[in-house]
């Protein structure tokens, strides 16, 4: 092989060994994001764009991540969010819902149920769409995942059947855009970050 050539060669292999090596074999393939109606939007932050698109997982079964304890009740919080926007909060189970300026045309009433047992989520009023994309973030200190490191992928799943029980392997329509939030310290999860469209059903899960 003349010089030129093999120089070209070890530089490319050289290339990859540093990309593979600096790459998260958890973090999940991200691409760009689109809306609902099929445009593309950033999110506030340039979120969205950073999480990429959700994708269509008909078919798909994965198992609903448990809280650390058991809620003693269903856990419901009610708040009306405008067209400039606000934050929907559930400290006991550690979400947090923000809502950008320009996602909602007006005012609108939302609520939001946490399950008693897993991780999962009712917003309603169901089927409403945003024409921003809406930031969840969902801390993993009141989940089993708590202090441990991650032994697989997790995902933000869009459930479409309010009547589905979430015991098991759950079927799910959509996968969310999300990503997970590492300590810097520890190097263990903190958090679990998506993007939402639309109200349904969610649940945080694991394959």
């Amino acid at each position: 092989m003349p010089a030129k050539k093999l120089l070209r060669f070890f530089a490319v292999l050289s290339g990859a060994i540093i990309l593979a090596s600096c790459a998260d074999p958890l973090a999940p393939t991200l691409s760009a994001p689109t809306r609902v109606d099929g445009s593309h939007n950033s999110g506030p932050n340039g979120l969205g764009s950073a999480l990429g698109s959700a994708t269509d997982a008909a078919g798909l079964e994965l198992r609903a991540i448990w809280w650390s304890k058991h809620h003693k009740s269903v856990i419901r919080v009610s708040k009306t969010i405008g067209p400039d926007g606000g934050t929907i909060s559930i400290p006991e189970t550690g979400l947090r819902v923000e809502f950008p300026a320009g996602s909602l045309g007006s005012a609108l009433t939302i609520t939001v149920t946490a399950d008693d047992k897993y991780v999962a989520y009712k917003m309603e009023p169901s089927g409403t769409r945003f024409l921003k994309d809406v930031t969840v973030t969902q801390s993993l200190g009141t989940t089993e995942l708590r202090g441990s490191p991650l032994r697989s992928l997790l995902y933000a799943a869009y459930i479409a059947d309010d009547n589905i029980k979430l015991s098991g392997k759950v079927p799910v329509l959509e996968i969310e855009p999300s990503k997970t939030i590492f300590s810097p310290l520890s190097g263990l999860p903190e958090a679990q970050v998506w993007v939402i469209r639309h109200f349904s059903r969610y649940m945080l899960a694991s394959g």
